[in-house]
């Protein structure tokens, strides 16, 4: 097993790289870090590297996939988190296109959630960690939402990218024309939508477009959607965290299956 002691490796390099998103993009990889990550990267078949801390005595074992220990310091100048496990990999973005992307939101309910210029990364990952735990068949993002595959949201996500398709739509517009070829109804979010959420029904192929934490949904959304949804509050608060939100409306969607079943 290799041993990377210099910090002209290429393995090395690569990681130092990958902690950009211009990099992120041009290559097609991510950074994962801490052994459950590691895993779930390699046993869905697409972690392409695995560093090791040479002071890590935990299980190396990963048959197929190049693995190399690290000093110690190299491994700190890498490292995503203060308090690093020893252990991070080198994963490949699955391969989407607009037909696989399609093919993938067809199944199970066909619930789609959009990502409409989401910043906090935090927000971002703990959205796709809902989505993937409510059954839903995939994510958009549409152009000036933060990056999917950032540490943070690599971390928030707890590993529901290696499960659930992501896809990024330029605009507004091309994001709605995809949904609309998978015939889905295109649902917004709105403190002056006249719906509360539990009047609706969301259980099957729709589009939940959560707006930026800020803004809300941006103005070219708003005039692509079916229907506008909105959640109750009470006393003086008029609006709950982005993730929050989401969770509660992509819950709706269960809520509904069950009572239907």
């Amino acid at each position: 097993m290799e041993m990377i002691t210099s910090d002209q490796n290429r393995i090395y390099k690569t990681c130092v790289k990958l902690g950009m998103k211009k990099y992120r993009d041009k290559f097609g990889m991510y950074l994962v870090e801490g052994s459950k990550l590691v895993d779930e990267a390699f046993k869905a078949g697409q972690a392409e590297n695995i560093i090791v801390r040479e002071d890590y005595h935990k299980q190396t074992d990963f048959p197929g996939v190049d693995t190399a220990f690290i000093m110690g310091k190299l491994f700190s100048k890498v490292a995503q988190t203060e308090t690093s496990q020893g252990i991070m990999a080198i994963v490949r973005k699955p391969e989407m296109t607009e037909e696989v992307f399609l093919g993938r939101i067809a199944e199970g309910r066909g619930n789609v959630v959009v990502l409409d210029g989401l910043q906090d990364p935090g927000n971002i990952g703990t959205i796709i960690r809902t989505a993937d735990a409510a059954g839903y068949s995939g994510v958009l993002t549409v152009r000036g939402t933060g990056d999917v595959y950032s540490p943070k949201v690599v971390r928030s996500a707890m590993g529901s990218l290696f499960r659930i398709p992501v896809y990024a739509a330029d605009t507004p517009e091309t994001a709605a024309a995809l949904l609309v070829r998978g015939e889905k109804k295109i649902v917004g979010t709105s403190l002056d939508a006249e719906k509360y959420y539990y009047e609706e029904d969301l259980s099957e192929n729709i589009a939940l477009v959560i707006g930026n934490e800020g803004n809300g949904m941006s103005e070219d959304f708003k005039r692509r959607t079916c229907l506008n949804i909105k959640i109750p509050m009470s006393g003086e608060v008029d609006s709950l965290n982005a993730a929050v939100a989401a969770g509660v409306l992509m819950y709706q969607s269960i809520g509904k299956v069950k009572k239907n079943g």
